[in-house]
């Protein structure tokens, strides 16, 4: 096992707080945003957003192994933080384990939000995190489209 740098991302949205928290929070709009790459087939997701809740997200390329994210919420306060425990595995092998802290700050109309993960990879799958850090970057960046949108 190796344990990996913190992963730290700071995002400056134009959207209000309340909005970036919403499309984090509420099922159907994570949805629009948290999709895996356009290669892929479509993902089976699920989310139950509140303490103790679980969300999971199954999918992987056609013909590929399958990717499984798994989350557990750890801590919400609305418009402000959430933080969560996951393991991904890739088919049935459990790749890593992490905990990931959002934090949402008002500045205006918009929104800075702070994203930092503490993660171990396992048995191989240690790469510094810069896959991990790759795809939750590409997932920020459907955030900020999907915010700045007109979604509502």
């Amino acid at each position: 096992m190796s344990a990996t740098r913190p992963l730290c991302s700071k995002r400056r949205y134009k959207a209000k707080a309340e909005r970036v928290y919403r499309a984090l929070s509420e099922p159907g709009a994570k949805a629009q945003w948290f999709t895996p790459p356009e290669t892929w087939g479509k993902d089976e997701q699920t989310m139950d957003f509140r303490i103790g809740g679980v969300e999971t997200s199954i999918g992987g390329p056609i013909g590929g192994p399958v990717h499984a994210f798994r989350a557990v919420y750890q801590d919400i306060v609305p418009n402000e933080r959430i933080v969560y425990s996951y393991f991904m595995t890739l088919d049935d092998v459990r790749i890593s384990v992490s905990v990931s802290t959002f934090e949402l700050v008002a500045d205006g109309d918009h929104t800075v939000l702070k994203m930092t993960e503490m993660g171990a990879y396992l048995d191989g799958f240690d790469d510094g995190g810069r896959l991990r850090e790759d795809g939750t970057n590409g997932l920020l960046d459907n955030l900020g489209r999907f915010v700045e949108g007109d979604w509502e």
